[in-house]
């Protein structure tokens, strides 16, 4: 594509936004060396990574791509046999991390346990390779930059014990030394000069404090003297620090070595990382815009379905529908100023170079473009005073160079053609550019004002006309591209409006020529019609969705009824069947108590006081049938009843979730905090979960999204028999989907085994910022073998 074409149409303030959404170094380069293409095949390969990354943004959440950092000179050192830095070694393994998370993340599998299908991704993260056990040696024995573990080797353990005990031996002997000269010392401190332990001696009493000077204060009143004693014990000490340099640098050089065996994985995962950077960097921009995967083909044809500029405001920007290619391949728009000409020309164009780049376009499923080998714009002002070109020769200039280039793969642009001359020759010289362009087979769109385009327009087959839709009443255009139907320009009525006497307008109507006064007139009549019968469809359009919406309301009225129907009267029968069992055992044991009395000759007053008992029960059972079930919360059906629901359990006053669904009793165990218990489910009433609403997502009508991930997600995590890699990163996916579930803990079940998957994901707990605190099981919860985490 031509840089003039990139530029006159925007084209690098899209890769300005794209670049700010991706997130490493080398995928911003990706991103900022983007062209559009002319191959369908690369085109559509582009597209199709765009589409499946935004499919898995939406499915799975985003993805980060922070830590990830250029390796690539330690890699070349790598392969010349040289060491490695601490800085350059923790990079990589940042990156080997990074490498760790993208795995999981392209690994995902569904609610129901079934992995997602594959796509144009799917080998991209299949060839990672995390590198586990280098990255944990790495970890292992580098801290930070300026720090080495002193685990990293034997040797740098012992000196360092050596180091210490040197330090010790100095400390004990400058302290002996503080407490039997106090009179001769400045302060009562240990200092250090020049790598060496001092003490800070009055200037007076130099001849009496054996030792070396190092230096002494701005003043000369105090004097840093290495006493005589420790002189071979600092000695001592820097010899060992020397040695400890040396052992850093063996523990570098082997983790150097160990990093070099792996070359070629290290390259091949920074290199897959920045791809998948610029291929989210596609995804995200085309869900910031809303935009969709367009449908490309090699015959010219281009249909946007409700197209928007994608640099202006998606509150302001009004959708239009264009068509190009099929019935016509010239589009000649007209219409007032400021009605969207302009910028209907540049949605086409930008909308081309975006889709044939790999990007989403901000339109409607189903749009359609064609494959151009070049476009050619000729839009704005672009008079030159350095050049002494005026406004039609610096166009004019564009034009001859387009219609010299131009052929049957380029889509050509045309702003105001002819206009900066005489009108007259205007519009004969821009009849005779498009007649020309339209002999060629060159698909072309061009604004004008000129009367004798849209005649030309209405009388040259396939070339078609198109207005900007105005509306005089208000003064104001509504940015709609009516296809067919050439635009008026509208001068009369906006004059009148704005106040020019009636007698001028009158006037001026006299001046137009007849031919010119019955082509307006037309043109008016009509607009007339098709705003009258626009009207009607819409009212149409209105009855049907009303009656539309009434059959609903109705089917959802009439299931709700009969689903209320039926749960009443199921809960009538069990209502019923409990209290006849009741009364069933009550008379029973009632019956049972008058035969013993009978037997053994019990007194009167006692089968009346059971008499009375017996009259009080069917009073309570009576009153509480008729008591106002509303006061009650719901509660749930056995059928409606799900694991993971909320509930709140009535006798104990505390809020919990399903851990399983009720057996034949009706009982089930309901999770509250750390505290699992066996209700029944009368003792339970269903919490409606809040609707939390999604900022910028409207992928419903109402703009809200169902958080109900606790439905699925289980109280606890089970990685008993997995490796430490394998564990962790299913930890880390479950960890994801109980933090956005809400769960306030989880328990994570690793065994007593030998530690080491409790010690690693101890660890790991560590680095999640949004892990308030964890601990150890305690008893009756699982003791050693496992971990309880809370959430912030």
């Amino acid at each position: 594509m031509n840089d003039k074409a990139l530029r006159t149409l925007e084209y690098d303030k899209i890769i300005t936004s794209l670049c700010s959404l991706a997130g490493t170094t080398h995928g911003r380069e990706l991103c900022s060396k983007l062209k559009p293409l002319s191959e369908l095949k690369e085109i559509q390969k582009l597209q199709r990574q765009t589409t499946d990354a935004l499919s898995r943004l939406l499915r799975r959440g985003s993805v980060s791509f922070g830590g990830i950092h250029d390796i690539r000179p330690s890699i070349m050192r790598l392969k010349v046999g040289s060491s490695l830095t601490a800085a350059e070694l923790l990079h990589i393994s940042s990156d080997l991390e990074a490498t760790l998370r993208l795995k999981a993340y392209g690994g995902y599998t569904g609610k129901d346990g079934e992995e997602q299908t594959e796509d144009s991704l799917t080998e991209y993260f299949a060839g990672l390779e995390p590198l586990s056990p280098l990255n944990n040696e790495i970890r292992r024995c580098i801290i930070s930059e300026e720090e080495i573990a002193d685990d990293a080797s034997p040797a740098l353990k012992s000196v360092r014990r050596a180091i210490k005990n040197a330090n010790d031996k100095i400390h004990s002997e400058l302290s002996s030394i503080l407490n039997s000269s106090r009179t001769l010392l400045q302060d009562n401190i240990i200092t250090m000069r020049n790598g060496r332990y001092c003490l800070p001696v009055r200037a007076e009493y130099k001849s009496q404090f054996q030792g070396m000077i190092h230096d002494q204060s701005s003043t000369g009143s105090t004097l840093f003297i290495e006493p005589i004693a420790i002189v071979r014990l600092n000695n001592e000490l820097r010899e060992l620090a020397i040695r400890e340099q040396e052992e850093i640098e063996k523990v570098l050089a082997d983790l150097s070595n160990q990093a070099a065996e792996h070359c070629e994985s290290l390259e091949y995962n920074f290199t897959t990382l920045s791809e998948l950077d610029f291929i989210f960097a596609r995804a995200n921009l085309s869900r910031q815009m809303k935009g969709s995967e367009p449908i490309f083909n090699k015959n010219g044809i281009i249909n946007i379905k409700k197209g928007r500029h994608p640099l202006i405001d998606q509150k302001k920007v009004v959708p239009i529908d264009i068509m190009l290619g099929k019935d016509f391949s010239m589009l000649i728009i007209t219409g007032p100023n400021t009605g969207g000409k302009t910028v209907t020309l540049k949605t086409v164009g930008l909308l081309t170079l975006m889709g044939q780049a790999g990007l989403h376009i901000p339109a409607f499923d189903g749009s359609q473009l064609a494959v151009f080998e070049e476009v050619y714009a000729d839009i704005g002002d672009e008079q030159s005073i350095e050049q002494s070109l005026s406004t039609f020769s610096s166009h004019m200039t564009n034009i001859v160079k387009i219609l010299e280039q131009a052929d049957r793969n380029s889509l050509v642009l045309f702003d105001e053609l002819g206009a900066g001359t005489d009108p007259t020759e205007g519009a004969a010289l821009a009849m005779s550019i498009l007649s020309h362009l339209h002999r060629r087979q060159i698909r072309t769109m061009a604004t004008t004002h000129y009367s004798e385009l849209k005649i030309y327009a209405l009388s040259t087959e396939g070339v078609s006309n198109a207005s900007c839709e105005f509306d005089v009443e208000t003064l104001r255009p509504t940015y709609r591209l009516l296809i067919g139907i050439p635009g008026k320009s509208n001068a009369f009525a906006i004059s009148s409006k704005l106040g020019l006497p009636d007698y001028i307008i009158e006037d001026a109507k006299k001046r137009i020529g007849e031919q010119d006064k019955s082509f307006e007139d037309l043109i008016s009549d009509l607009e007339a019609s098709r705003i009258t019968i626009e009207k009607e469809q819409d009212e149409i359009s209105k009855y049907k969705q009303e009656i539309e919406q009434l059959k609903k309301s109705l089917a959802k009225k009439t299931e709700s009824l009969e689903a209320s129907r039926e749960r009443l009267l199921k809960e009538a029968k069990e209502q019923a069947a409990q209290i006849l069992q009741e009364a069933k055992e009550f008379a029973d044991q009632s019956i049972r108590r008058y035969n013993k009395w009978l037997q053994e000759g019990g007194s009167i007053k006692d089968m009346e006081n059971e008499r009375g008992i017996l009259r009080e029960r069917i009073s309570s059972s009576q009153g509480s049938t008729k008591k106002d079930n509303s006061k009650k919360g719901k509660t749930p059906s056995v059928k409606s009843l799900k694991v993971g629901d909320s509930v709140n359990v009535i006798s104990l006053g505390l809020k919990g979730t399903v851990s399983t669904l009720p057996n034949a009793k009706g009982d089930l165990y309901v999770q509250m905090g750390i505290l699992r218990s066996l209700v029944n489910i009368k003792d339970i009433e269903l919490i409606e979960e809040e609707d939390i609403i999604a900022p910028g997502y409207s992928k419903t009508q109402s703009g809200k999204i169902k958080m109900s991930k606790s439905a699925s997600i289980h109280p606890d995590i089970n990685l008993i028999g997995k490796t430490v890699d394998e564990a962790l990163s299913d930890l880390d996916k479950y960890l994801d989907d109980a933090y956005l579930a809400h769960l306030p803990q989880v328990t994570v079940i690793h065994g007593r085994g030998t530690g080491a998957l409790k010690n690693a994901i101890h660890a790991h707990l560590k680095k999640l910022s949004y892990v308030k605190s964890f601990r150890l099981g305690a008893f009756g919860e699982g003791d050693q073998g496992v971990t309880i985490v809370e959430f912030k």
